[in-house]
């Protein structure tokens, strides 16, 4: 006589979390897709967002699918895991963001110098690249909250003379990736020199704008850098970030000398 086995069915909750997390992946991708083509406004961003949601609803059924799979014994637990797996992995940009966002002041704006930080070029030429934009002049005031958050953001100081300053600043920039759109090497009454250039974030494309600013010292040169987001009013650590990596470049290209 055969034995007839009855399998448990399959969770309702556990499949329908799969399709969600899968659904949220490439709907996540289609945002991250659009918003590096260089749409930064409503639709990227909220394509970005929809995926977030999803995600945040596939890992809320599949919590629910593993209560009903640990009550009931019916079958379904892979996808569940399957589900939470993916929907962590996406959320987890957010969660970097909101951490950041509680963690550090709201600054968009970071300059190695506070008191006296280096200006944006208004030349026809600089317009042009950065379509227009200016980042505004901040008080000194506002930029208090930078010194407890980011102190090691300060100015560089090498034991070269501005013109070497100089080129060893060009090439820290090359290195760096950053489009550079205006320049002018030593000279004037005061000896100094700048840069201005594009930096672009590695994911989304956000284009941030820098300026970096040489002066001669009686023994050296003083390197000044500032860097502004154009979107948002935090930039959550990412031009101090920046900043940082050109000091190391920086101080790497000296050493290397």
């Amino acid at each position: 006589m055969r034995r007839i086995v009855l399998e448990q069915p399959v969770s309702r909750a556990a499949t329908w979390a799969g399709r969600l997390a899968l659904f949220a992946a490439v709907v996540t991708l289609y945002g991250v897709l659009v918003v590096r083509s260089g749409q930064h406004g409503p639709p990227g961003l909220a394509a970005l967002g929809s995926g977030f949601v999803l995600a945040l609803m596939s890992s809320l059924v599949a919590t629910v699918g593993g209560l009903v799979i640990w009550n009931h014994g019916l079958r379904g637990a892979g996808r569940v895991f399957f589900a939470l797996f993916l929907a962590s992995l996406l959320l987890a940009t957010p969660a970097y963001v909101a951490f950041q966002y509680w963690r550090l002041p709201k600054l968009n704006d970071i300059s190695t110098d506070i008191d006296d930080p280096p200006s944006f070029s208004r030349s026809r030429a600089a317009l042009a690249a950065r379509d227009g934009h200016v980042p505004i002049e901040r008080s000194r005031e506002s930029r208090q909250p930078q010194r407890e958050a980011y102190q090691r953001i300060i100015p560089v100081i090498i034991e070269l003379p501005a013109e070497e300053a100089y080129t060893v600043v060009q090439r820290a920039v090359a290195n760096l990736g950053w489009r550079v759109i205006e320049q002018s090497p030593p000279g004037g009454r005061t000896g100094s020199a700048r840069i201005e250039a594009i930096a672009t974030t590695r994911l989304l494309r956000f284009a941030d704008d820098v300026t970096i600013r040489i002066r001669p010292r009686l023994e050296g040169s003083r390197i000044d850098i500032r860097s502004a987001s154009r979107l948002g009013q935090h930039d959550l650590g990412v031009n101090a970030a920046r900043i940082q990596a050109f000091a190391d470049e920086i101080q790497a290209l000296v050493t290397a000398r």
